[in-house]
């Protein structure tokens, strides 16, 4: 009999977990949705006028190789509406092609102070950091913007970004999204960056908890210098989160702004944002070994399914009429937050979004599986190992000619 009774009451206790977790998300799906109405696509704030003139900003732009969007992409940082600011074009290989779109730009817009950094560092692991190392080290402003190759701007996002950067607050970063683009995969990935990403990205910043992916990056360079300059995170692969780490653990604050960050790679395909996506899993197991357990558990058809096995036992409800509501609610949800972070008409229609919602949602805990019983990490060619605790060890090591130091060819 007694055997029995411990049965029951630990049946009871896993539905309960199980029931309170599913709870939590629902609160996380309603936070999300109240707090991007109010934080995303505020109008820049205005400014204090002549007296208090804007900062100078660095804008650090690694790049390798190139596609349809890169020079329409890059044209963007040389038509926004920011008083102060230098471009630094980071590139390791002096026979990479984006160099002759880069100087194409150059020529096209000469009153832009831009520069390009041809050769890198090597700094550590980090194929990003070594490609910058030699840029940040010749900075001239107290500003520092990273961002992507695949980024692009509007005229007044560095407006944007500046303005959230308040005296107590080291980093501003853009939430990830994508640009508009035709196709199943931007489909799939506006969908994602839309929904799930968002979801974490905006409650993280709510509860100032670290959500820095890197991809656009506003730093208040002191206090990355205080830390030994970028070349301090060189070890990590995921130098994001551990620069954001740094500014937190010394009590300076990290903050999105209004805007979110338009991806817009011109090579846009479902295998390749899968593997990115995999990608960001591996990186995340080895840094928060807490996520190989949770994070599975935060996909809509995992906790659904689990939902309503906790309620059919604590409640004696019908599981099956409980998981399709759940699914319908949770739909109905992602779609509301979808269009708040688009602020404005969507470039796919409602059926486009019912197939790549369930596409993403059903193939989610696939990948994450994936990443867990396949860790090693593939960035572009070049392989890496992570230790717990996110320190990374390169598998196959880099040719040592690979980092060949140049002098930055300079136009101004």
């Amino acid at each position: 009999m007694a055997p029995t009774i411990y049965t029951q009451y630990g049946v009871a206790m896993v539905a309960i977990f199980f029931f309170i977790f599913w709870c939590s998300l629902w609160l996380l799906h309603l936070l999300a949705i109240i707090y991007g109405k109010f934080r995303l696509h505020q109008k820049p704030k205005p400014q204090l006028g002549d007296a208090v003139p804007l900062p100078g900003v660095t804008i650090l732009k690694p790049l390798l190789g190139i596609d349809s969007n890169l020079s329409s992409n890059l044209e963007t940082f040389f038509k926004m509406d920011y008083p102060k600011y230098e471009i630094m074009f980071c590139i390791e290989d002096d026979t990479d092609p984006a160099i002759m779109v880069v100087k194409s730009l150059m020529d096209k817009y000469p009153s832009v102070d831009a520069n390009l950094f041809i050769g890198g560092s090597c700094v550590g692991v980090n194929p990003k950091i070594n490609n910058l190392h030699k840029a940040y080290e010749a900075a001239s402003y107290e500003f520092i913007l990273i961002s992507d190759s695949g980024i692009r701007m509007k005229e007044d996002t560095l407006q944007d970004m500046m303005s959230f950067m308040s005296e107590g607050t080291a980093l501003v970063h853009q939430m990830p999204f994508t640009q508009d683009r035709e196709g199943f995969a931007a489909t799939l990935e506006k969908i994602y960056f839309g929904t799930a990403q968002s979801r974490i990205y905006l409650v993280a910043d709510l509860l100032r908890v670290n959500c820095h992916t890197g991809m656009s990056g506003l730093m208040r360079k002191a206090a990355l210098d205080e830390e030994g300059g970028l070349k301090t995170f060189g070890c990590y692969l995921a130098e994001d989160f551990f620069i954001a780490k740094s500014f937190k653990d010394r009590k300076w604050r990290i903050r999105i702004c209004s805007q979110p960050a338009l991806q817009n790679s011109g090579i846009c395909e479902v295998n390749m944002f899968q593997a990115r996506l995999t990608r960001w899993a591996k990186l995340r197991m080895a840094m928060l070994p807490t996520i190989i357990f949770f994070e599975p558990l935060s996909e809509c058809m995992l906790i659904g399914a689990l939902a309503a096995w906790a309620v059919s036992v604590l409640f004696k409800w019908d599981s099956l009429c409980f998981y399709l509501i759940h699914i319908l609610l949770w739909f109905m949800c992602d779609w509301l937050l979808l269009s708040i972070v688009q602020n404005g008409t969507l470039p796919f229609n409602k059926f486009d979004f019912v197939v790549g919602w369930l596409f993403r949602e059903c193939s989610g805990p696939c990948l994450f599986l994936h990443a867990l019983f396949n860790p090693a990490i593939r960035w572009r060619s070049r392989e890496f190992r992570l230790a717990w605790g996110g320190i990374a060890e390169e598998i196959k090591p880099a040719r040592v000619d690979s980092y060949r130091i140049h002098k930055p060819y300079l136009i101004n």
